[in-house]
């Protein structure tokens, strides 16, 4: 067994290379290796706790993959991902935050020989987040949002504004993953009507959960809500995980790791 296999790390994905950029302005120690056109990134975070990066790139299959090579290669023992997602949920709003409890693929559907959601072979139709690292996730969460922390000391009232975001709040809830954009207000109707309680939609966190709960690695899974369900204003996709996404990611990220060391 090579010295990799035996060390054990936390794995931390984003499906955003600017997310990955800005935690890799933390990481100390850093040494890197190319295994199936990602980089992992190796080295300390925040000072506080040993890690392997990834930009884990878009949709179900390329999630899974990063996240079996996080776990088979770099012996990571838990998952954190990261991310932005669209907002389902009434009352959900522009840059507030969704810390998973359970995930579903909304995409899955192998009926009549199973019953819809369900993931052949494992007869489950949700998988569960890690309970002890979920309320520490939340917990940095809401002290990131909150008046006078991290969100308004690392962004300025000018991109809040441009963003739409006041007073942004944090949930937890179902999030629903799949291999689809929703772009229109009739599909994501159908999915508030199939999934009554998903508060938001993205591409990758429940094949990250599949695959993690299969190894019986605990995992963890944190969006900002980019696009809200109940507002039709039009947010620049590319400037909103620049200026903002990233800025959540690193700093809830640094609260819950540096709590828990």
């Amino acid at each position: 067994m090579t010295s990799t296999q035996q060390e054990q790390r936390l794995g931390i994905m984003s499906a955003m290379a600017e997310e990955v950029d800005s935690l890799l302005s933390e990481l100390s120690n850093q040494t890197s290796e190319v295994h199936g056109k990602r980089t992992y990134y190796k080295g300390r975070l925040f000072n506080s706790v040993d890690v392997v990066i990834v930009f884990s790139r878009w949709g179900k299959v390329a999630a899974a993959a990063t996240t079996a090579i996080l776990i088979e290669r770099y012996n990571c023992q838990e998952i954190i991902f990261t991310g932005v997602a669209g907002g389902v949920h009434h009352g959900l709003n522009v840059g507030d935050v969704v810390v998973a409890d359970r995930l579903v693929q909304h995409d899955m559907n192998a009926t009549p020989i199973f019953k819809r959601f369900e993931i052949p072979l494992l007869g489950v139709t949700e998988f569960s987040t890690s309970d002890c690292r979920r309320e520490q996730l939340i917990k940095a969460a809401n002290t990131f949002v909150s008046d006078g922390a991290g969100l308004s000391i690392m962004t300025t009232n000018e991109q809040r504004q441009k963003f739409h975001i006041a007073n942004p709040k944090v949930v937890t809830g179902l999030a629903a993953s799949g291999d689809k954009f929703f772009a229109s207000k009739e599909d994501l109707d159908q999915l508030r009507n199939d999934l009554p309680e998903c508060y938001c939609v993205e591409m990758e966190g429940a094949a990250v959960a599949q695959v993690c709960q299969e190894h019986d690695i605990p995992f963890s899974i944190v969006r900002v809500i980019s696009d809200s369900a109940d507002d039709s204003a039009h947010v620049d996709f590319q400037e909103f995980v620049k200026e903002i996404a990233t800025v959540y990611s690193h700093g809830i990220l640094e609260l819950a790791l540096t709590a828990s060391t």
